[in-house]
């Protein structure tokens, strides 16, 4: 049988990540010093995996949290595809209440099976979201060779991903939980064309920074 390992990651921790401000795909941050730390301790744990290559968003906080793999001469590539959701004109603005009720109503609608609203005013859409990230993995997946393969990317972006690659309505986006640096870990098969979740959340990895 023919399949294809994919390790699925979150960008390690911003300071927009810390504090609470939205980021999205148009604000193009930075690890900071924990970020950078987290995307040390994956590398430690994982630097032995085969990877035949990495992809990345067009974003530098997804770069920078596998640069350790590709510093190793491993090729990557980056898809505007799977970069973060548009959050419009949410993004890189402080939370007050007033955004808070509206992320909630957001994503209250979005449960309800209404996921062609858009994220705010000049924001995508979950089915916008989900498009493009089809056309990437499309591209991704016509590699066979490419046997096993590293991914980084953004946590509501993993979430549209996910419903879609494992065949579930994308109403079911938010069961999938994720948090900085976090690890999903799928299996494809070229035979049955379906992915097979193996872990999911998985932050094993960073205990060491609990130490």
């Amino acid at each position: 049988m023919s399949t294809k390992t994919i390790y699925l990651i979150r960008h390690g921790e911003t300071e927009f990540n810390r504090m609470g401000i939205v980021q999205g795909s148009g604000v193009d941050s930075d690890l900071n010093e924990l970020g950078l730390s987290q995307a040390r301790a994956f590398f430690e744990a994982y630097q032995d995996v085969p990877f035949h290559k990495i992809y990345t968003s067009k974003l530098r906080r997804t770069v920078q949290s596998v640069q350790h793999f590709i510093d190793l001469g491993i090729a990557y590539e980056s898809f505007e595809g799977l970069n973060e959701i548009c959050w419009g004109e949410k993004e890189g603005k402080a939370p007050n209440y007033q955004e808070d009720e509206f992320y909630l109503d957001v994503l209250a609608r979005w449960r309800q099976g209404e996921t062609n609203i858009p994220a705010a005013k000049g924001g995508e859409s979950p089915d916008e979201v989900a498009a493009r990230q089809k056309i990437a993995f499309e591209q991704i997946l016509s590699r066979p060779e490419e046997e096993t393969i590293l991914v980084a990317m953004h946590g509501r972006a993993i979430r549209i991903l996910l419903p879609h690659l494992l065949g579930l309505p994308l109403s079911t986006m938010d069961d999938f939980e994720h948090t900085n640096l976090c690890l999903y870990k799928l299996t494809y098969s070229y035979d049955t064309k379906a992915f097979t979740l193996e872990l999911r959340n998985d932050v094993a990895h960073l205990m060491v920074l609990a130490e």
